[in-house]
């Protein structure tokens, strides 16, 4: 927005679904643009708002239209050409669009208001004379000593405070209620930098260490404060009597806080194979010739990280942005290393393993154009990126692109509407690709592209299934390391080769039981068993977080003795430990990676050869490239299937191809060692091949007999509480509304099936009752109409106060 516009357009950073129209004094025609923040009266109160573009026209009333108070930001947080998208997503999944936007932008950004209570003179009266009601009695005497926040207010008295008691004493004079503004937690990063001022520096009559200082000003231009330090530690006080003599000057520098870590050595294209070489023009040709998605489904292996990166080089060359999104962070240090290597300076980071300066400074770096390609996991694809040419989308089928809170969304999905909307490229990439995405090569919508061979033309790995149904008697560490599996591993590091082992469940034992009166341990907070960790000596629950000390009792029968059942990664690493004393074993989960840094720890263990042996879930299963890898061992293939989920099928091949993928990426031929319960399962059948459309053929007849996506859109409706009968029959008032307004709409009649309500599969998690209703529709428009007619028409009977409703578009997780 360049010229001045009397009226803007702004969405408001709280759960309200509208946009509002707001006058523009003159004094701020000059500073306001599509993508800054604006402060706004809202109601009685002051919020963050963003300026989403200029209104020529309104409908309403001069009197009605308030005035933008203050321009937050100097400079855009968002290019203009990204609003659509983030109107796109607000009206998909029906979400407040002032909401989606503070989602994609980086945390602690945003203004807030918060109300200052304190107590009057005749507040101090009527509390000597005792002439108040009990509650109002309590307030004033929390606010004797001084003033306070109402929400530590709250803490202080130990109870919830309605608004209305609020405006009651104020009215009766007993307090005085005023509103603040406080700024965000995130900003700007300066520095003090130092430089010469003067040409003329007598050099001769200064000390060695001030001499120290100018000698190298004047190689170096200008120093921070900081560096000049490290050369001389008495620097600080140095530099002052420098400064005052006017022999240099301090200045303040903006600079950026580095996600980093460390340098790493330039990289130059690689020799291509011949698939490679057909594949990366018909991408490459499509650059600025509109919207197109491919899906290249390549073997492990088959080199679709240089695909990529060749196809970025020459979207930069056309002057285009690229944006790359990776599923996990575990990903994202070898992506970012590869593309740093071969693009230096102008790749930036965006994920929630960086701190929120660091977060905040990336994000900078890409609104101002400064970086020309940008790599994350989900989150990125809100990057501020204006002119985008390409989104990689790097192992499309991953679970891990659907949000599970808040704004419920698919990155996956989002990286093609992007790329619609910006008229651009989407490049989906996996060597086990969703069902939704092969389907949608089947019916013309993607375009595909193939790697079929390894790079080099090394073999896929020799895959051995291990029926464990014939050990299930055996005892100790023998029950789940098979002796082919244990004779494998042994040959293994007698080569000097490494192994990784895989089990998609981490601590020490899944299901510690009462030896005395049989009940499992569960989980105070949820309808789950608890599971032991050795190294915290403690049970947790993976859900809430729930923790109980290893010393404790059974909370059933009081009894001592604690049978601890099942497997976790932490057994695992335990059995290995004690079959293979000599080897240095490592261990790759949610628990040994919560540090910053102990990813990349790991990952370089494995590529200096410093760990001989990785146990690890899901993490280890995904994108890794160390080729002295040779053997794998799938310590039990049969975890994902047997969840009540129609995608387990298609989740449990995805999981073992890739694992079994990871062996022998190097000069050494692989092989995977597979234990499973269910050894004639299709999914594990075409896993052990890599034969992808065996695999889809099959599922796919699946899902049209039973109308599931991609054949059907679905939607889920999520309800909690935490009081078990209100929820219960707020699930059965809303199931009932749902089939009300499908009754008594044809369309919805003919398009839309409801299934439930049911008590959700995970009946109780961190002390919330859940319940869930599934709406399937042939019509993604139906589907909608329905969701809105509940929302916004029934909103009465739809939600229910201390009852918790969310609508998930999309759904991924039916637990």
């Amino acid at each position: 927005m360049t010229t001045y516009s009397k009226y803007v357009d702004i969405a408001i950073a709280l759960p309200v679904y509208n946009t509002f129209t707001y006058r523009v004094p003159e004094n701020f025609s000059n500073f306001i643009s599509v993508g800054k923040r604006a402060l706004v009266p809202f109601g009685k109160r002051n919020v963050t708002g963003y300026i989403l573009g200029s209104c020529e026209k309104t409908s309403l009333s001069e009197i009605e239209i308030k005035s933008i108070l203050d321009i937050l930001d100097e400079n855009p947080l968002f290019p203009s050409s990204i609003v659509p998208f983030f109107r796109w997503i607000s009206e998909y999944y029906i979400y407040p669009i002032g909401e989606v936007i503070k989602s994609a932008l980086p945390g602690g950004l945003n203004l807030y208001e918060y109300a200052i209570i304190s107590i009057t003179e005749n507040g101090k009266n009527v509390l000597k004379d005792n002439s108040v009601p009990p509650i109002q009695r309590e307030i004033l005497s929390s606010l004797e000593p001084e003033a306070c926040q109402l929400k530590n207010l709250c803490k202080i008295i130990n109870k919830n405070i309605p608004n209305s008691l609020i405006q009651t004493m104020e009215n009766l004079g007993l307090i005085v209620s005023k509103r603040e503004l406080k700024g965000g937690r995130t900003r700007l990063k300066v520095e003090h930098y130092v430089l010469l001022a003067s040409s003329e520096i007598p050099v001769n009559e200064l000390s060695a260490q001030k001499k120290k200082i100018i000698d190298a000003l004047k190689q170096e231009g200008e120093l921070s404060v900081k560096k000049l330090k490290e050369l001389v530690p008495s620097a600080p006080g140095l530099i002052k009597s420098l400064e005052n003599k006017g022999y240099i000057s301090i200045v303040e520098k903006r600079v950026y806080r580095d996600p980093f870590g460390e340098s790493i050595e330039t990289d130059s294209a690689h020799i291509l194979t011949k698939e490679q070489e057909q594949v990366i023009p018909k991408v490459v040709n499509s650059l600025n010739k509109g919207f197109s998605t491919f899906l290249l489904a390549g073997v492990t292996g088959s080199g679709k990280t240089e695909v990529y990166m060749q196809i970025a080089a020459e979207a930069i060359r056309k002057k285009c942005k690229v944006l790359v999104l990776v599923p996990e962070i575990a990903l994202i240090s070898q992506m970012e290393r590869r593309f740093r290597a071969r693009f230096g300076e102008c790749v930036a980071l965006l994920h929630s393993g960086l701190s929120a300066g660091e977060r905040y400074d990336q994000w900078r770096r890409m609104a101002s154009g400064e970086a020309t390609i940008a790599i994350g996991a989900r989150s990125a694809i809100f990057a501020p990126l204006d002119n985008v040419g390409i989104i990689i989308v790097d192992e499309e089928h991953d679970i891990s692109y659907k949000q599970e809170s808040g704004l419920r969304y698919n990155a996956r999905d989002l990286a093609v509407v992007r790329a619609k909307l910006n008229n651009c490229i989407a490049l989906l990439g996996s060597a086990t690709p969703s069902i939704q995405s092969y389907y949608n090569v089947t019916i013309n919508k993607f375009t595909e592209l193939t790697l079929k061979k390894r790079i080099e033309k090394r073999p896929l790995p020799e895959v051995t299934i291990i029926d464990l149904r014939k050990i299930r008697d055996y005892r100790g560490v023998k029950k789940f390391i098979s002796s082919e599996l244990h004779e494998a591993m042994k040959e293994t590091l007698e080569r000097k080769e490494q192994i990784l082992l895989f089990l998609n469940r981490r601590g020490f034992a899944s299901f510690p039981v009462c030896s005395s009166c049989g009940k499992a341990i569960r989980c105070k907070n949820c309808d789950i068993s608890l599971t032991f960790h050795k190294g915290a000596n403690a049970y947790k629950c993976h859900y809430c977080g729930f923790t109980l000390a290893s010393t404790s009792n059974c909370p059933t029968c009081g009894a001592a003795d604690i049978k601890l059942l099942g497997l976790g990664t932490e057994k695992i690493e335990a059995a290995v430990k004690s079959l293979f004393p000599n080897a240095k074993t490592a261990r790759m989960d949610r628990d040994t990676t919560t540090r910053k840094g102990s990813i990349l720890k790991l990952l370089k263990g494995l590529k200096n050869q410093t760990i001989d042996i990785l146990v690890g879930t899901q993490m280890i299963a995904k994108g890794h490239d160390f080729p002295n890898i040779t053997l794998v061992g799938i310590i039990c293939a049969d975890l994902s299937l047997s969840l009540p989920d129609f995608r387990a099928g298609e989740r449990t091949f995805q999981v073992l191809a890739q694992v079994s993928g990871r062996a022998g990426r190097g000069d050494v031929s692989g092989r995977v060692i597979l234990q499973t319960f269910n050894p004639e399962h299709f999914s594990i059948l075409s896993a052990k091949i890599q034969d992808f459309k065996a695999f889809y053929n099959k599922e796919i007849h699946f899902r049209k007999s039973l109308k599931y996506p991609p054949f059907s859109r679905m939607a889920q409706i999520k309800i909690s509480g935490n009081d078990k009968e209100k929820t219960r029959q707020h699930a059965l008032a809303v199931g009932d509304l749902c089939n009300t307004l499908k009754r008594n709409n044809k369309s919805f009649i003919k398009t839309i099936e409801v299934l439930g309500p049911i008590e959700a599969p995970l009946p109780r998690i961190a002390k919330q009752y859940r319940w869930q209703i599934l709406l399937k529709s042939l019509s993604a428009k139906e589907l909608h109409s329905l969701i809105h007619l509940m929302m916004f028409k029934n909103s009465s009977k739809f939600y229910r106060q201390k009852v918790k409703v969310v609508v998930d578009m999309d759904p991924f997780f039916m637990m």
